[in-house]
This record gives C-alpha cells, structure tokens and sequence, in this order.
C-alpha cells in the first residue's frame, strides 16, 4: 500500500466509482499509469474523477468527445482501454 496519502485518496476514488465498469477504467488507468505521473498528471487526474462516470467512460470508449479540458495525452492513454483487467468470472463472451 501507498505510504502517501494522497495517493491512497485517489486510488480509493478511482476504484470506488459506484459500477464495476467503472471501477475497472477509472481504477485500472490509476493503477497501470499512476506510478510515471507528476503533479501535472495527478491534477488531472483529480479534476477527472470529480467528472459523472458515464462522462468519463463514454470519453475513454469514443462515444462522445472529450471535454476539451481533458484533451490529451492522458485522455489518449485511456482511450486505448489496454490497462483494463475484469475481475474473475467476469467475461465479455456470451456463453
């Protein structure tokens, strides 16, 4: 666990998010690029995860565009979605 408590706070904020989705994209870009950020990044982040979740995922999936406040590079590192892992049993196949 993170000693810096800041850093606890928004790893705690992006993975309770309220849906599962959510939490996978919001948590799953912390956890995968958090650890390259500065200052810079960290606001970024912070003002983003003030935003509605169904804003943020439908930006990170291309259904809708960007608020030009998070145009970007990090806006273009979640939109490539690579950092996502579903928890266990959880599958996108339909049986």
């Amino acid at each position: 666990m993170d000693a810096d408590p800041y850093r606890r706070k928004l790893h705690y904020r992006a993975h309770h998010r309220g849906t599962r989705e959510a939490d996978a994209m919001v948590g799953g870009f912390f956890d995968h690029h958090s650890a390259e950020w500065g200052p810079e990044q960290f606001e970024w982040f912070e003002r983003l995860i003030d935003e509605q979740d169904v804003d943020i995922m439908a930006w990170a999936l291309g259904t809708a565009e960007p608020d030009p406040a998070f145009a970007g590079p990090l806006m273009d590192l979640m939109m490539r979605l690579d950092f996502i892992s579903l928890p266990e049993g959880l599958s996108t196949h339909k049986s």
